[in-house]
């Protein structure tokens, strides 16, 4: 569950970076359009630092999944091989969580 929603916070993050790029680039057209010759090397310039960071944003979330998913995979062998290992401590946490709700429950 908790990789689900880190997932789906990735996800949010990665397409909040592509509104950002998206706008700066609206903006540098503005800019180069209303200027001659610096604004065209500062357009590049910049361009070419939002063409990096994409692709270090790309590489960052190919790396973050591909951990994820590894993690995940881990996870299901492990509870393949010792099933009763894994239900026992599913039991364990949930016996803690309960006691946990159960005091502060009881402080109210």
């Amino acid at each position: 569950m908790s990789i689900a929603r880190t997932d789906v916070t990735k996800e949010k993050l990665f397409d909040e970076f592509n509104a950002v790029i998206a706008e700066t680039e609206q903006l540098l057209k503005s800019v180069a359009n209303a200027s001659g010759d610096k604004a065209g090397a500062f357009r590049a310039s910049v361009q070419e630092g939002l063409a990096a960071a994409g692709e270090r944003i790309s590489q960052i979330r190919e790396d973050t999944l591909a951990q994820a998913g590894a993690t995940a995979r881990a996870t299901d062998d492990y509870v393949q091989e010792n099933p009763w290992r894994a239900v026992g401590m599913v039991a364990a946490l949930a016996a803690v969580t309960g006691l946990l709700a159960g005091v502060l429950i009881s402080r109210r």
